[in-house]
């Protein structure tokens, strides 16, 4: 839970160290001294270390220092759901057309800056040849290297195989400036709003 800074007449000690709107260091003043100054070039006097003796306060536009918080914590919400965890479930012996398709989408979900889970499933004597599975998979890594890696290697899960691919730094560096693009207007009209994580998505058999 986020507690604001106090400002202006909220600050009680008698005294505080003060700090210039440039970083500079004024000294220890009298907060009667420090609430002149601050009315004196227009600016707002924060407590910016309320546990230091005495605490610590900036001359800052307070209501411009919110507003710049907000972007860049809604930024960095946006960062954080960026990675997303999809899944793609193939057979062993899946037919060419359809590995084609669902290939597609390995490499679609890749650009946009998510990992997938890759899942074989066996059925039935499917599962005394979990070769055929490691080699599928062995191919998918080869043919979307361009876009990822594993980043867990395959593994027996019951009677699924199971691969996790993730974005190369770049694919996805390239999907956040796409998503920037997009959202700009959005982060100025509200900063303040909540972004709603993505639920990951499954794409079925």
């Amino acid at each position: 839970m986020s507690v604001e800074p106090r400002v202006n007449d909220q600050i009680r000690s008698r005294e505080v160290r003060l700090v210039g709107p440039e970083g500079e260091q004024v000294g220890i003043v009298p907060l009667e001294r420090a609430l002149q100054l601050a009315a004196d070039v227009d600016l707002d006097l924060v407590e910016v270390a309320p546990m230091a003796r005495p605490p610590v306060c900036k001359l800052m536009d307070f209501g411009k220092f919110k507003y710049e918080s907000a972007l860049k914590a809604r930024e960095a919400r946006r960062n954080q759901q960026q990675t997303v965890i999809k899944e793609m479930k193939l057979r062993p012996k899946i037919d060419p057309h359809d590995y084609a398709t669902k290939k597609g989408h390995v490499m679609r979900f890749l650009k946009a800056g998510d990992k997938v889970k890759v899942t074989i499933m066996f059925r039935g004597r499917e599962q005394s040849r979990p070769e055929l599975g490691y080699r599928l998979l062995r191919r998918l890594e080869e043919e979307i290297a361009e876009l990822g890696y594993v980043e867990a290697a395959p593994k027996q899960d019951g009677r699924n195989m199971i691969m996790v691919l993730a974005p190369h730094r770049a694919t996805k560096a390239a999907a956040l400036a796409a998503s920037g693009k997009d959202g700009g207007r959005e982060d100025e009209a509200d900063v303040a709003g909540d972004v709603a994580a993505e639920p990951a998505g499954t794409v079925g058999e």
